[in-house]
């Protein structure tokens, strides 16, 4: 189930900020000065805001008009720095082999239809570029995120990194080169 935007303000508030490294998510998952990032489910911008203090060039993806209305407010000071799309990944059509990371912060498993999903990611991704996802314990359990993991092996993404910490389930996975 998608969180409605009317309900975004637990995903963006003080205490989840507090709990949160966001500056350690961005390390775990690749992110430089250099990258160019997609975001999957940026939502109102929890992550976005950092990756764009931290990245490239972002191209936040959301579904829901509602948070992007409170995205586009959040991240209005960094220009051209973001790029906000509103569509759903598994139907979207973005350009192949553009982006070095692909940002999934508690989002992939609320997608409908993951394998297309999964699919469309991974066109995205240059070979040697990044998938990093995160999902939470509570909703998405140890087998649940295997399955997840494996729709981008199959896709040629070769797990690097695996955590479950209190709150949140990591994988980290690299595209192959060609």
């Amino acid at each position: 189930m998608v969180c409605p935007s009317w309900f975004s303000f637990i995903l963006y508030n003080p205490i989840r900020k507090l709990f949160t490294d966001r500056e350690k998510i961005l390390t775990d998952s690749g992110i430089s000065k250099e990258s160019i990032v997609l975001e999957v489910g940026a939502g109102n911008g929890f992550l976005t805001e950092m990756l764009a203090k931290h990245a490239k060039k972002i191209y936040a993806i959301e579904l829901q008009e509602g948070m992007i209305r409170k995205l586009r407010k959040r991240i209005a000071g960094f220009g051209q720095n973001v790029t906000v799309i509103r569509g759903d990944i598994a139907s979207i059509v973005l350009e192949e082999e553009f982006v070095d990371v692909c940002m999934l912060y508690y989002s992939f498993h609320e997608f409908s239809e993951q394998e297309k999903a999964a699919e469309n990611i991974s066109k995205t991704v240059k070979p040697g570029g990044i998938v990093s996802i995160y999902e939470p314990t509570i909703e998405v359990g140890k087998y649940t995120m295997l399955h997840t993991v494996s729709l981008f092996e199959q896709r040629g993404f070769v797990k690097l990194r695996e955590e479950t910490r209190m709150l949140t389930r990591f994988v980290s996975l690299r595209k192959s080169p060609q």
